[in-house]
């Protein structure tokens, strides 16, 4: 991994071992591939019920009745909950519209909504009574797509809608609508030497983690519940959880368990209104812990898009306009859909400057699978269709794909369709730059001297289906462009507490937030910030839960920036009241107590000339010191409802990629040989976490494009593949090489200059190699992910 630029500094000194910008090991690391860690399918208490849900075998049905006689009689069986039961007079819940029912009630909107709910002594006790509930319903027409959502008399999924957004959408099945409109792009178009367009297909994408929702419901004595689960925000999941239950807030303590991988998959809620309803109505503690199908039905996936481009440029490759209709499927519940549609609309055009634009982005209600957060957030739908657009554009200008992002590639400073100036460093070109100078990988690796084709090599791999003949090399670029954050004005903030003490003689630092650690190492940097601000070797990073204030949820690469601000606002609260300590205590023995400026490093208080001045021991001399904080971003606003315009991201992150492929074109199989990457950080806190994200998120856009699809009939709206067997996510043979090259340009407005990491790969990994299997094959591919139907024409 290359790492160059200027990142900031931090305001101390960095001697203490373990601080921010160092590998610093992951403390849960070793547990998890040693398998050690506990889970929270893991969780286990001794009087605990299993909970199982029954969920609806059709996509739009009225449920005419629900018996649930026969549930009840089996034995082992403690209880059985429809809508019926449910405590209070809030029925629904949700991230920002409160319109997906805890329990259905009247009708089912999509299959697999939740219909009833058992708790039993056995889990299979639980499953097999839950097939004894018999449910009589009334199937009704399904919404699939655009035409049918929109069609005149179109069912409406809801039909008495009173969210804030149903006032400025055209159809009630429009969820959100987003248009961004700066220019003129019908008269730019009109001076364009040369246009192009098409219309882009993306599939419906899982976050396939490996650890299905689970979690521990305990009911307390106070009447409240004690909830521990997997989830990607507590606060947010005990926002919506107590009033269903009808309970306070406080009433509803959460705590995170061993989260088996997100993605933006836990975001919503799945299990947790479950699991604590049986615990309160039983009285015993109950588990649930879904399989593999169920989880594909309990959590929303990434939204399905049609996309619609147009974009013209001039003889010398300048762009002069982009006209796009973004078209996302929503699925049955809005989810985080609003927040979608305003990245997919904001960030249509791509890290490019152009100034004439003319998107509109909306997201529908249908009777497919919700769909809400995934990792890149609707930008990775438009980065599709866009460098698909940029290819086609630089082919007929005759120009090379990357000179001509190059030329029209935004910089600091530059003016987004949105009006919002881009203010810290925006290394498009060079980032480009960096992926094609790269030296490519030697070609036909599968051949070695004397002996049988090495197949690991070949497209098919170990299924041994080629041994070379027809197979064409092919290389492809993508960049992209995505915010870091929260946005439109929402308030995005982190709590942390921070506490100094001296235990066994040594002192010791203790952190403690609400973030939830999901994978991405937010622990290990928390120690790490821990250690650069308050100079301590020994950092301990308490269980995250509800005792402490929000840090808002582990999703738009936000975590570093905002809960690590956090963390780094309170240690700076509480080195100034340590340092203040050692002016009372030690101040008339020293000058420099009151003179120079002071540095806590490796245990002791020194100046910044390097001179110790006492023991942080010593000084706190059996006292700790602790502090809470919240710590906020910059503000945003919301894009304006007409034109798209307003400062609605705090910041942006960039990553480009060169795909290498290798493709049987008579098979249609497709090895990816190599995707590269170069991506901006701004400043690599832990270089290895961040190496390794930019990895991770590079394999999910391989996925994309080429295998992971949830696939739903359009004529009954049901899920065909709810199984790894037959949705297929890349495993270790399919992953190629995966070289980083990471930049350092500091963002002066971010907390170590640091930058959102964890999303922009995953941005331009997919259209990079469906650049490069166009470029082997010749094929035009306006669909991911490319099956090997589209290679071979069968």
């Amino acid at each position: 991994m290359g790492v160059t630029g200027d990142p900031t500094g931090t305001d101390q000194g960095t001697r203490t071992r373990g601080g921010i910008g160092e590998s610093t090991p992951r403390p849960d690391g070793v547990l998890k591939v040693t398998g050690e860690f506990a889970y929270s399918s893991d969780m286990w208490h001794e009087d605990m019920l299993w909970g199982h849900t029954l969920r609806s075998t059709l996509a739009h049905a009225e449920i005419v009745s629900i018996d649930i006689a026969e549930a009840l009689a089996t034995p082992g069986v403690h209880a059985v909950l429809t809508h019926d039961d449910l405590p209070a007079a809030v029925k629904n819940y949700g991230l920002e519209i409160q319109d997906t029912p805890a329990l259905a009630r009247g009708k089912v909107r999509h299959h697999g909504e939740p219909v009833a709910l058992v708790a039993a002594d056995h889990p299979e006790t639980a499953r097999r009574a839950a097939a004894r509930i018999r449910i009589d319903y009334r199937e009704l027409p399904v919404v699939t797509d655009e035409a049918s959502a929109l069609a005149p008399g179109a069912p409406l999924v809801h039909e008495h809608r009173t969210d804030h957004h149903a006032g400025h959408v055209p159809h009630p099945n429009i969820v959100h609508r987003q248009p961004v409109v700066r220019g003129d792009a019908e008269a730019a178009a009109a001076r364009a030497d040369v246009v192009v367009g098409g219309e882009y297909v993306f599939g419906m994408q899982d976050q396939a983690f490996l650890g299905p929702e689970s979690g521990l419901a305990v009911p307390a004595e106070d009447g409240g519940v004690d909830l521990y689960v997997a989830t990607q925000w507590l606060h947010a999941d005990r926002r919506q959880i107590a009033p269903v239950l009808g309970l306070p807030e406080d009433k509803v303590r959460m705590t995170l368990s061993g989260v088996g991988g997100a993605f933006g998959g836990r975001e919503d809620l799945s299990m947790q209104i479950h699991a604590c309803l049986l615990a309160l109505r039983t009285g015993r503690p109950v588990k649930m812990v879904y399989n593999r199908f169920e989880s594909f039905f309990g959590h929303v996936h990434r939204h399905p898009a049609r996309l619609r481009y147009e974009h013209g440029a001039t003889r010398d490759g300048r762009l002069t306009h982009v006209k796009c209709r973004i078209v996302l499927d929503g699925g049955a519940y809005a989810s985080s859909s609003p927040a979608v549609v305003g990245n997919a609309a904001s960030l249509g055009v791509g890290p490019y400057v152009v100034d004439d634009v003319d998107i509109e982005a909306v997201a529908l209600y249908t009777n497919n699978p919700p769909c809400g957060a995934m990792r890149g957030f609707g930008a990775v739908q438009a980065c599709f269709a866009y460098e698909a657009q940029m290819d086609k554009l630089a082919a007929e200008l005759g120009m090379d794909p990357v000179e001509f992002r190059r030329i029209n590639a935004m910089e600091q400073g530059s003016v987004l369709p949105t009006g919002q100036v881009v203010d810290s460093p925006a290394p498009v070109a060079e980032l480009l730059r960096r992926v094609k100078a790269r030296p490519l990988p030697p070609e036909r690796q599968w051949e070695t001297a004397g002996e049988r084709p090495d197949v690991r090599a070949l497209p098919g791999g170990l299924s041994n289906t080629t041994h070379g003949e027809g197979v064409v090399r092919g290389v492809g670029y993508a960049v992209g462009i995505k915010n870091v954050g929260f946005s439109e004005g929402f308030d995005d903030y982190s709590t942390a507490r921070v506490r100094i003490e001296v235990v066994g003689g040594e002192p010791v630092a203790v952190v403690h937030t609400a973030m939830a650690e999901v994978g991405q190492g937010g622990v290990t940097v928390h120690a790490q910030i821990a250690r650069t601000e308050l100079g301590v070797a020994r950092v301990t990073v308490q269980p995250a839960d509800t005792r402490v204030g929000s840090a808002g949820s582990t999703s738009a690469s936000r975590q570093t920036y905002v809960t690590g601000g956090a963390v780094k606002h309170a240690c700076e609260a509480v080195r100034e009241k340590v340092l203040e300590l050692g002016r009372r205590r030690f101040g008339p023995y020293h000058p420099a107590w009151a003179t120079a400026e002071l540095l806590l490093e490796d245990g002791k208080v020194v100046t910044d000339g390097g001179e110790v001045l006492a023991a942080l021991a010593d000084v706190l001399e059996g006292e700790s010191v602790e502090t809470e904080l919240e710590w906020r971003h910059r503000p945003t606003e919301p894009f304006d409802l007409r034109t798209g315009q307003g400062n609605g991201h705090v910041q942006y992150s960039f990553a480009a990629h060169r795909a290498v492929v290798e493709v049987d074109t008579e098979l249609g199989l497709v090895k990816v040989v190599e995707l590269a990457c170069a991506q901006d950080v701004g400043k690599a806190l832990n270089p290895l976490s961040v190496e390794g994200q930019i990895q991770g998120g590079t394999t999910q856009g391989l996925g994309m494009a080429v295998m992971e699809e949830i696939v739903v009939d359009p004529v009954t709206a049901k899920v065909r593949n709810p199984s790894f067997t037959d949705y297929l996510i890349p495993t270790i043979l399919d992953t190629p090489a995966i070289p980083v090259d990471v930049l350092e340009l500091a963002d002066d407005h971010a907390p170590y200059g640091l930058r959102g990491v964890g999303e922009a790969p995953t941005l331009s990994s997919t259209p990079a190699v469906l650049a490069a299997i166009r470029n082997a094959t010749g094929l035009e591919l306006n669909r991911t992910p490319v099956r090997p139907e589209h290679l071979t024409g069968t």
